[in-house]
């Protein structure tokens, strides 16, 4: 953990900032926090006034029935408060499962409205990471923020609730016949004790705030407590389970996870020794300032009550309270101190939540076109990717026809994926433009200009959500488009056999009523997703790479009968859609090398393509008898 250099004023502009964030979250969830803890800071303070009541009468005229009715007083009062206490707890926390979810969605809201070149960025996914273990591990960051203004408000409240029941433990007289204790009257005393508690307080909040910053050092650079838990949570992980139990892996996370238990968090670990060494002296000496100030306030109640300023039941208010407000302080002054710790975590979250949109937006309109006239031309176009200095595309000059089939083919790292991701402007090219009708394509409407593109991504993901939600890509939808697009991509058969039919749940996150797809399927799934788009472009990258190569070549010649009037662009390692398509790309290196009919192509022995068809031409050729 880097050290924390901000000061407490940009601290506090933090806090506040992180504060009208979370109001905006989930505001029951505040309300249900502020109440909660306004009764809880007055609670303590109930029994301790009626207990003195009652000390009073005890230690004086003993009327059974006024006994009896601050016994009675004290029992209801008390009941009373700690069950409404009990209830605003229990509606806070009820919220709080919500409220951290909708506190969740900050961020998600901005992945989702990001530029998608930051979305796509490493270094953006390792921050959001590294926020999300700031509150997994420290409970800071929102976390903190929630926590802070909770104890802040108990502090203050209990505060004002101490002196409250303290006033008469200075403005009480001392009585002529003591005289020997007339000097504890004077203004000098009560300024000593605000003045020794200031000073513990700060002090103590200074120390607390060290050995915290010591903790959460050692935790951000123990490597070997990150790998346990890492490696402890394999077990869960979906997808390891099949490899962890054919190759006998538990006996490595285990091996992991109990070296991680003893040398992290065992009493030789680092943890153990900081407890032991400097972050328990510091810890100590947090804990055992506010005893000074407690002894002191014991040692001023106990010479006034002896000089007869006050009975026995004041003194137990006084000290009662006295104690409260010595405890209070220290944590108001603690989380001063975690105010500005916390600060630096805080500063990572919006250094997230700030990152500009710098991709520009356009503001031309895509003319909806009910012949679906759109020609694309990418001219001289190159790119690479961010925090990168090789280039992914180079000098890249291609149009496309419209209504055509258009197959790119190349080995990986061709540049195939990202000549999609320009055409469809989830990035844009440092060099030359790309042109739909002849006009920039970065001076559309940004959303309009994609909603010209339906994409089956190489990576493609389905939801654990109803089938047709899938499809459909909304709660909302056209059934009888919804079945048409499945049946077209080849998923008659599966959707007859499914128990719900179209309202079927995808795989089993939210309960066993979900089924599994295999790997073709869901790329059925995901092409019909495409298809119901309907939009004039349909791309397809590498849609079938779950399917044998017979299976891919007899999807590839159902697509061509299905796209009708849209223009198609097939990506596949596989060459079997490139025999109907009127024009293959051959990329190699970020550079287009070959264009042309696969005819053409095929006959170019020395060319790219010749050599890519003939190595896999044997997968297409069905075997004799078949």
């Amino acid at each position: 953990m880097e050290k924390n250099t901000v000061r407490f004023p940009a601290a506090l502009k933090l806090q506040l900032r992180a504060m009208k964030d979370i109001w905006q979250c989930d505001k029951l969830y505040m309300i249900a926090i502020i109440c909660s803890d306004a009764v809880s800071a007055i609670v303590p303070f109930v029994p301790i006034w009626f207990s003195a009541r009652l000390l009073d009468e005890l230690a004086g005229e003993r009327r059974t029935d006024t006994i009896w009715m601050w016994v009675t007083l004290t029992l209801i009062v008390t009941g009373l408060s700690a069950l409404l206490q009990f209830c605003l707890k229990r509606l806070a926390d009820a919220r709080s499962e919500t409220a951290e979810l909708n506190r969740e969605t900050l961020f998600m809201e901005k992945f989702y409205n990001m530029d998608f070149q930051d979305m796509d960025k490493q270094s953006v996914h390792d921050l959001r990471t590294q926020i999300r273990q700031d509150e997994d591990w420290n409970g800071l960051g929102f976390e903190f923020v929630v926590y802070d203004f909770s104890s802040c408000l108990k502090s203050i409240i209990g505060i004002i609730s101490a002196i409250a029941l303290t006033t008469g433990l200075f403005s009480a007289p001392i009585p002529e016949s003591a005289e020997q204790f007339r000097i504890l009257t004077s203004p000098l005393f009560p300024i000593a004790l605000m003045a020794i508690m200031a000073l513990i307080s700060v002090l103590s909040g200074k120390l607390t705030a060290q050995a915290r910053t010591l903790m959460m050092e050692r935790s951000k650079l123990n490597k070997l407590s990150n790998l346990m838990w890492t490696y402890f949570s394999t077990f869960g992980l979906d997808g390891h389970e099949m490899d962890v139990r054919m190759y006998e892996q538990e006996s490595i996370v285990k091996h992991y996870f109990k070296q991680g238990l003893t040398d992290s968090y065992g009493i030789r670990g680092p943890f153990a020794r900081l407890t032991k060494g400097k972050a328990g002296i510091l810890n100590g000496l947090s804990d055992s300032f506010p005893v000074i100030f407690t002894g002191s306030i014991y040692v001023f109640t106990c010479l006034k009550a002896l000089s007869g300023a006050f009975g026995v039941g004041s003194v137990t208010q006084y000290v009662g309270a006295a104690t409260t407000l010595s405890g209070n302080l220290k944590r108001l002054f603690d989380l001063f101190a975690y105010t500005k710790l916390n600060a630096a975590y805080l500063e990572r979250i919006y250094e997230f939540l700030n990152i500009p949109n710098t991709m520009y937006q356009g503001s031309l309109t895509t003319e909806k076109r009910e012949d679906r006239e759109y020609q694309i031309e990418f001219r001289d176009v190159s790119f690479r990717y961010p925090e990168t200095d090789v280039w992914a595309l180079r000098h890249v000059s291609v149009s496309f026809k419209i209504g055509s089939r258009i197959a790119v083919v190349g080995e990986n790292g061709s540049g195939k994926t990202t000549f999609i991701k320009l055409l469809c402007r989830l990035y844009d090219p440092q060099e030359g433009e790309i042109l739909l009708n002849g006009i920039d394509i970065r001076k559309y409407n940004y959303h309009e200009y994609m909603d010209l593109f339906s994409v089956v991504f190489q990576d493609y993901k389905l939801l654990s959500q109803p089938l047709a939600d899938n499809v459909a890509g909304s709660r909302n939808y056209d059934k009888e488009r919804v079945v048409k697009a499945l049946n077209d991509a080849g998923f008659t058969e599966r959707l007859k056999s499914l128990p719900e039919g179209l309202n079927t749940c995808l795989y089993k996150e939210y309960g066993d009523h979900g089924i599994e797809v295999s790997g073709g399927e869901a790329q059925m799934i995901a092409i019909a997703r495409a298809l119901y788009k309907d939009a004039p472009f349909l791309i397809l990258d590498e849609p079938t790479a779950a399917l044998d190569p017979i299976a891919e070549a007899e999807i590839y010649s159902q697509l061509d009968q299905i796209v009708n009037d849209r223009t198609a662009i097939y990506i596949s390692h596989r060459l079997s859609s490139c025999r109907f398509c009127d024009e293959i790309l051959v990329f190699d290196h970020g550079h287009v090398i070959q264009s042309g009919k696969h005819e053409e192509l095929v006959r170019e022995q020395n060319g790219k393509y010749h050599e890519l068809w003939n190595a896999q031409a044997q997968y297409y050729a069905k075997p004799e008898g078949c």
